[in-house]
């Protein structure tokens, strides 16, 4: 018997899924949820073997309660079943974890097989999922942060790695503190991190350094 967790905001669409999974000899809808927060509880607690996932619920919503069942429990099984095609939506939430990507407007009959597949290790995609997962594979690699940096901050980030301090990097560029600072400001704001160590982080696992 395949145990399920079904979160859904809309109580018709739970009565309307439930029902039908239910009258299946091989699945068994163990609990539902109606908002994400409980949709995490319930999932930690009963440990189904298959979670359908809605995105968009009150409280928190499905990425974010998906995030939280596979950092807690990685082994977790979740299908994401939803009205929402658009990239916002798509891909955080695989990157989130979620094993299989639904629609709201397939049959009861498709989510019933897509549980079956995904119970057995498969994962099931829409089509128009897979063309959006095929379509951003095709595209340029993202450039990386640090390919923003201009040759003098990528200079000055260098000697950041060295330990030198901002007047230490003045001195041997020969440009003003004030200058230097205005740099190092950029430098952050780029790589996007909080402060001077974690720039010295970034550099180090990207291979910056030599």
């Amino acid at each position: 018997m395949i145990r399920v967790l079904f979160a859904d905001d809309h109580e018709m669409v739970r009565i309307g899924v439930s029902s039908y999974l239910s009258a299946q000899s091989d699945i068994e809808v163990v609990a539902e949820a109606d908002d994400g927060e409980l949709a995490v509880e319930l999932a930690l607690e009963l440990k189904p073997d298959i979670i359908l996932m809605d995105l968009v619920m009150k409280e928190m919503d499905g990425i974010e309660a998906t995030k939280q069942i596979i950092e807690k429990w990685p082994e977790a099984k979740i299908i994401i079943v939803t009205s929402f095609l658009d990239d916002e939506k798509v891909y955080p939430a695989l990157e989130a974890g979620a094993t299989s990507y639904m629609l709201k407007t397939s049959k009861a009959e498709e989510i019933a097989k897509a549980i079956r597949a995904t119970y057995k290790g498969q994962s099931i995609l829409e089509p128009e999922v897979t063309g959006k997962i095929m379509t951003k594979m095709q595209k340029k690699p993202e450039e990386k942060l640090h390919d923003q940096l201009t040759d003098r901050e990528m200079e000055i980030l260098l000697l950041m790695t060295q330990g030198k301090t901002n007047q230490a990097i003045a001195d041997e560029l020969f440009i003003a503190l004030k200058t230097v600072k205005v740099h190092v400001s950029n430098i952050l704001g780029k790589l996007e991190v909080q402060d001077r160590t974690q720039a010295v982080i970034y550099a180090f696992k990207h291979d910056l350094v030599e």
